[in-house]
């Protein structure tokens, strides 16, 4: 079975625990209903990365606390670009599916839908 990648990425105002977890549950349940077909039994693995700004959680436990428990999750900054997004939480799912490439839905919220206006999910 083929594995195809969905991109994400959201922001958040201040490095707060409760925000970063809060957003990153949302950017994960909205990339849920984004592709209903997607199950956490089905996710091969999961990267997040954060802009240096933000220390103060992981959002891989934002998927904890959504019940992902057996899928490999894994954190990492992410490069300082500059002039990049502040307060970003970005996210790589790997999904066993045999849907093609084109018709996986890739989700950016918030301040994060300038990364990828083309992507950014307004109707969910």
């Amino acid at each position: 079975m083929p594995i195809r990648g969905i991109r994400g990425a959201t922001a958040v105002d201040s490095d707060l625990p409760d925000q970063v977890l809060a957003a990153s549950a949302e950017l994960l349940q909205t990339i849920l209903r984004a592709n209903p077909t997607l199950q956490p039994e089905d996710i091969a693995s999961v990267l997040f990365t954060v802009t240096a700004d933000l220390t103060s959680a992981y959002p891989a436990k934002a998927a904890r606390d959504l019940g992902w428990t057996q899928v490999p999750l894994m954190c990492a900054l992410e490069i300082p670009v500059p002039d990049s997004l502040p307060h970003c939480i970005r996210v790589l799912l790997h999904w066993n599916t045999p849907l093609p490439q084109s018709a996986i839905r890739h989700v950016y919220l918030r301040t994060a839908a300038r990364l990828r206006p083309d992507l950014s999910m307004t109707d969910l």
